[in-house]
């Protein structure tokens, strides 16, 4: 990568791979307690300063297609620069920076454009970061590398709420303290960066035998850059775009059960707790079975996303396990899903195979919201009708791939 050299790899001894993962999965913790902090109580404040529900909604929607949708833009010009760090701390700069300033504007159009800027920073960072951390996987198990990073994370996506529920019951109301408390770990984001550019300029050295300076990039490399993207890696993406559409929106989710009176107001964000901690254990359990039983063990996302469906029931139970399930779903599209990725891709183009497997997801996430939400008007069995079709079509497709990816 173009970040690195000879020289600054003898200044310090290069991190071991497993190092290098456990602690960028330190700085995904930390950033994940800023920006999940943040959604965890983006809506309530904003209701504090006068938007609606549906303001509030849109917001939300805008925000995850913002967060997904432009990592193919960064991609591309992650691939074009070859800066790796350069995108990613600028990309994490963006949430840490942004997120303390929502609260102390007082007014609802800056608020929006500062959540807004929270979501470009992921956007930003996400395909160089993603990139980095593939390279690492080549030496510690592609599906283990990507799911202990998840797990940590998630881990942090958890401490953030539980964080600011605290700050909120201490001091009821200060939302000004409560966004202001995640410019800690925004700081601590920012330094264990810094140190891990140090210590890794160039984590491309990992796919080299013994650790060794990656070859210079001449213009050969720049030539391969511009490759195409291989004919299975689309097939791959169609195949969990249509997946990324039968996964139901949390918000509907609990929707339904709030206004069946399945669940009170306060369950809810315990709910959301309990998925997360799933999300997390299930990206670091599927990694280990994905290494040690190849890609055909991704099979089981679709069949779960099906499953989800329950949370559309009569009781509680079924919420409860619906949610669990939803996060297992969740906790695999976030971690294992871009294991893949790395084995279709080579890596001088997996910066822009990130970007647009995001992209695809998002728009499946987009058309999902918006599909199951008038489907879910018409009838909770229509929602649940689109779920199984979704799902069955995925899995018939990301069978298709995934066995002719075994063979080869």
């Amino acid at each position: 990568m173009a970040n690195g050299s000879p020289a600054a790899q003898e200044r310090a001894p290069l991190l071991r791979p497993w190092h290098f993962v456990l602690a960028f999965g330190v700085v995904s913790l930390l950033a994940d307690m800023v920006y999940e902090g943040a959604r965890s109580i983006i809506g309530p404040y904003l209701g504090t300063l006068g938007a609606s529900a549906t303001v509030v909604g849109l917001v939300a929607g805008a925000g995850e297609f913002i967060g997904y949708g432009l990592r193919v833009l960064s991609g591309l010009a992650v691939r074009r620069t070859q800066h790796y760090w350069a995108w990613t701390i600028t990309g994490y700069a963006l949430t840490v920076l942004s997120v303390p300033l929502i609260g102390a504007t007082g007014l609802i159009a800056p608020a929006l454009l500062l959540y807004g800027t929270e979501r470009l920073g992921k956007a930003v960072r996400s395909p160089a970061k993603d990139t980095l951390l593939s390279h690492a996987s080549t030496r510690t198990g592609r599906g283990s590398a990507f799911g202990v990073h998840q797990a940590l994370d998630q881990t942090g996506a958890m401490l953030g709420p539980l964080l600011l529920a605290a700050v909120l019951a201490w001091n009821e109301g200060d939302y000004r303290l409560a966004f202001g408390v995640l410019a800690v770990p925004g700081v601590l984001v920012l330094a264990m960066l810094a140190w891990l550019r140090t210590r890794v300029p160039d984590p491309a050295v990992y796919e080299h035998d013994g650790g060794a300076p990656a070859p210079a990039r001449g213009p050969d490399a720049k030539g391969m850059a511009r490759a195409h993207l291989p004919a299975r890696f689309w097939q791959y993406t169609a195949a969990v775009a249509v997946l990324s559409c039968g996964v139901a929106p949390f918000p509907l989710m609990a929707f339904r059960a709030q206004t069946t009176w399945l669940l009170g107001d306060a369950l809810v964000p315990v709910v959301f707790a309990v998925a997360m901690a799933v999300d997390g254990l299930s990206g670091l359990v599927v990694g280990r079975l994905y290494d040690r039983r190849g890609p055909l063990v991704l099979l089981a996302v679709p069949a779960a996303a099906a499953v989800a469906a329950i949370s559309f029931g009569a009781s509680a139970p079924l919420v409860w396990t619906g949610a669990a399930v939803w996060g297992i779903v969740n906790g695999v599209l976030d971690s294992t899903v871009k294991a893949v990725v790395t084995e279709l891709v080579p890596s001088h183009s997996r910066a822009v195979a990130f970007g647009w497997l995001a992209l695809v997801r998002g728009l499946g996430l987009l058309a999902a919201g918006g599909i199951l939400g008038a489907a879910y008007a018409a009838s909770p069995a229509a929602a649940v009708t689109v779920i199984l079709v979704a799902n069955a079509l995925a899995f018939v497709g990301l069978a298709l791939v995934l066995r002719r990816l075994r063979r080869a």
